[in-house]
C-alpha cells in the first residue's frame, strides 16, 4: 500500500540552537525536543530525568476526597470491599494493584471480580451486583469502566451499595450516582493531566490513601510495574505524568519483576542473565538477557494477559499478576499462553475469513468504511480482528458478531478520523456503546444493523478525505547517515519510553544505495547494509520489515530514499546501530 510521508514541522531555528547550546546537544536532537514541546532546559531536564516528585496531588482529581473518605468508612465499619475490573489488560492490572494494596489494610474482608465477557460483556454487570448482595459487599470500587453506568449504579444503591468509579474513559450527559467518581475527563474536573490509564486512575487512588493515612510512598510505588503495563498496553500517551509512570514502571519490570511478570516472559525467551560476581555488585541493573522496552509491555506481555479474558476469563491474569510465588506464577502462566496461542489461531482464521468477505462483496470492497459482521466469530477476538483489517485497508472498521441476542463488536480507526464521535452519531440505533478516538465497542439489536451500517458510512463519506485514507509516515526529520553517530544514538535512547504523542524518531535518508549484499530474510523482509555516497563511506546495517518486493531495484545498487527508526542490533555477542526501515521510495 502507498504511503504518504509528511515531514513535521520544525521547531523556531533560534529557539532550537539556544536549548541545543543549553544542554550541549547537536541541533537535530535538540529540534526534536521542540518538536516534542520541550523548549527550555528544566523541561528538558525532566523529560530525560523524570521524578516521581513531579506527580499531581492526587486530592486535585474530582471526588478524590470522597471516595478516600468513603473506603475509611468500610475499614472503620469493617465492610466487606469488592474490587471490580474490566477484563482486558488495563482492567486486569487495575485490580491486582488495587486489590494487593487493600488487602493488606482489609485482610479478609476484600475480594475482585472480573465480569465473563461472554455472558456479562463489558462494564458493570447486574449479576456482578446481586453476587455483592448474595455476598454481603457494600463497597465496589470499579477500575476501568464504570463512567457511564447509570442505571448499574442505580441498582446496587437500591441493594444499599456503594460504587466508587475509578475510570479514564469519556462520560456520558449523566454521571453515575456513585459515592464519588473519578475520571479526569469530568467536565468539573480540574486535574491537571487528562490522559491517565484506568490503572493510572486506581495509582491516583491508592496514592491519596496512603498520604491520608500516613503510609510510606513505596507502599504505593511497588505497583508502578502493573501502571506501565496498563500505559503500553491501552495505547494512552506517553508524556506528562504517564512518562514518569512508565519510566519507573518499566524499570521495576526489568530489575525486580514480579513473579507472574517474569513466568509470562519466560515464554518469549526472555530469562534472567546467569548471576556474576558484576550483576550482585550491581543490584541496579536489569536482570534479563536484555532490557525490556515499551515494545515488550505491547507485545509480550499485553496480548498474553489479555487473551485469558479473551478466552476464558480475565481472572486468571488478576491471579497470575498477584501470585507471590514462582511456581505458582509459572503454572498460571502456561494456562494464559495456551489461551495466547489458541487466540492466534483464532485470530489468523477469522481475519482470513474476513478478508474473503470483503472480496467478495463490492459494497464492502469499495466503501470509505468497513462495517462487518458474522454470528459465528469469536467474540474475544473481533477487536483484533478490527485492528488487522484497519491495516489491510486503512479505513474506519467496525467487526462485529452476536452474543447472548445481540450483535456486539469493536471499532478501530485511522489517524485523524474520531471513530467514537461517528459511532455516537448513530447511538439511537445502539444498545451501548463506550471507548476513545480511536478504538471502540458497540453493541446493538440485530434488526438495527443495516441501519447502521448504512448510516455508519455516510457519516464517513461526509467527514472523511482521500488524503486521510492514504497511511501517512510521519517524518520527524531530514539526516544523513554521517550524523548518526553513537553519541547520537546515545542522547536519542534517552527519549524512552516511546509511545503515543512521544513516537520513537522517524529520519528520513534520501539517495542512499546497498553495498550489494541485500537478502531476503524469511518470506518478505530485507535484509540491507545501506551508505549515502558524497556524505559518508560507512555502511550500516538495516531491517526492512514487508518490503521484500524492492530487492530486484535495491540490488541494482540504484539510489533510493528511506524512512527509519534507528535502534540497536545484537549479536554473537556485538551491538551494532541499526536502521529498522519504514517505507522504501524508489527513484
Amino acid at each position: 500500500m502507498q504511503k504518504r510521508w509528511v515531514v513535521k514541522n520544525q521547531g523556531d531555528s533560534e529557539l532550537v540552537k539556544q536549548l541545543a547550546s543549553e544542554l550541549n546537544i547537536n541541533y537535530i536532537l535538540a529540534n526534536l525536543l521542540v518538536q516534542r514541546n520541550i523548549k527550555t532546559y528544566q523541561e528538558a531536564k525532566s523529560f530525560f530525568r523524570p521524578q516521581l516528585a513531579d506527580l499531581h496531588d492526587p486530592f486535585l482529581m474530582k471526588d478524590m476526597d470522597k471516595a478516600i473518605k468513603r473506603i475509611e468508612q468500610a475499614i472503620l465499619k469493617k465492610e466487606k470491599i469488592l474490587i471490580y475490573g474490566d477484563y482486558d489488560v488495563d482492567g486486569t492490572t487495575a485490580v491486582a494493584l488495587v486489590f494487593s494494596f487493600f488487602k493488606k489494610l482489609f485482610k479478609n474482608n476484600i475480594d475482585y471480580y472480573i465480569p465473563d465477557r461472554y455472558k456479562e460483556g463489558y462494564g458493570i454487570s447486574i449479576a456482578s451486583i446481586d453476587f455483592a448482595e448474595e455476598n454481603d459487599f457494600k463497597l465496589i470500587i470499579s477500575l476501568d469502566c464504570g463512567i457511564k453506568a447509570v442505571e448499574q449504579v442505580k441498582y446496587a444503591n437500591s441493594k444499599k451499595i456503594d460504587f466508587i468509579i475509578c475510570d479514564h474513559h469519556r462520560p456520558g450527559d449523566e454521571l453515575p450516582p456513585a459515592a464519588a467518581v473519578l475520571d479526569a475527563k469530568r467536565h468539573d474536573c480540574t486535574y491537571p493531566f487528562k490522559e491517565l490509564s484506568g490503572c493510572g486512575v486506581g495509582f491516583k487512588l491508592i496514592c491519596a490513601f496512603a498520604e491520608k493515612n500516613k503510609i510510606p510512598f513505596s507502599e504505593a510505588e511497588q505497583y508502578l510495574d502493573l501502571v506501565a503495563i496498563s500505559i503500553a498496553s491501552d495505547i494512552v500517551p506517553i508524556l506528562g505524568e504517564n512518562r514518569i509512570l512508565a519510566y519507573y514502571g518499566l524499570k521495576l519490570v526489568n530489575t525486580v519483576p514480579r513473579p507472574g511478570i517474569e513466568a509470562i516472559l519466560e515464554f518469549s525467551n526472555i530469562k534472567r542473565k546467569v548471576e556474576t560476581p558484576e550483576t550482585l555488585k550491581n543490584p541496579s541493573n536489569c536482570i534479563f538477557n536484555r532490557e525490556l522496552s515499551i515494545n515488550d509491555l505491547v507485545f509480550l506481555i499485553g496480548p498474553r494477559l489479555n487473551a485469558a479474558g479473551r478466552i476464558e476469563n480475565g481472572k486468571s491474569s488478576v491471579e497470575l499478576l498477584i501470585s507471590e510465588e514462582f511456581s505458582l506464577a509459572a503454572e498460571l502462566g502456561l494456562g494464559i499462553n495456551s489461551s495466547n496461542n489458541e487466540r492466534r489461531n483464532l485470530d489468523t482464521s477469522i481475519t482470513q475469513q474476513a478478508i474473503n468477505m470483503i472480496l467478495a462483496d463490492s459494497s464492502l470492497m469499495n466503501g470509505k468504511s468497513t462495517v462487518i459482521f458474522h454470528p459465528d466469530w469469536h467474540k474475544g477476538v473481533v477487536g483484533i480482528v478490527a485492528s488487522r483489517l484497519t491495516e489491510t485497508y486503512y479505513r474506519p472498521t467496525i467487526v462485529l458478531t452476536q452474543s447472548n441476542g445481540l450483535i456486539t463488536g469493536s471499532a478501530r480507526s485511522i489517524k485523524d478520523f474520531d471513530i467514537y464521535d461517528a459511532i455516537d452519531e448513530c447511538s439511537d440505533l445502539l444498545e451501548h456503546f463506550g471507548g476513545h478516538k480511536y478504538a471502540a465497542g458497540l453493541s446493538l439489536k440485530p434488526e438495527n444493523l443495516a441501519a447502521f451500517r448504512k448510516r455508519f458510512e455516510e457519516i464517513v463519506i461526509n467527514t472523511i478525505t482521500d488524503e486521510m485514507l492514504t497511511p501517512e509516515i510521519e517524518i520527524d526529520e531530514c539526516i544523513n547517515l554521517n550524523e548518526i553517530t553513537p553519541k547520537f544514538y546515545d542522547v536519542l535512547k534517552q527519549f524512552a519510553p516511546f509511545g503515543p504523542e512521544n513516537m520513537a524518531p522517524v529520519f528520513q535518508t534520501n539517495t542512499v544505495i546497498d553495498k550489494g549484499y541485500a537478502r531476503l530474510v524469511g518470506s518478505n523482509h530485507l535484509k540491507l547494509s545501506v551508505s549515502q555516497p558524497g556524505y559518508t563511506e560507512k555502511y550500516f546495517g538495516a531491517i526492512a520489515f514487508q518490503q521484500a518486493e524492492h530487492l530486484p531495484y535495491i540490488s541494482k545498487k540504484i539510489p533510493f530514499n528511506i524512512c527509519y527508526h534507528i535502534d540497536e542490533n545484537e549479536w554473537n555477542g556485538m551491538t551494532s546501530l541499526q536502521l529498522n526501515v519504514k517505507d522504501i521510495k524508489l527513484h
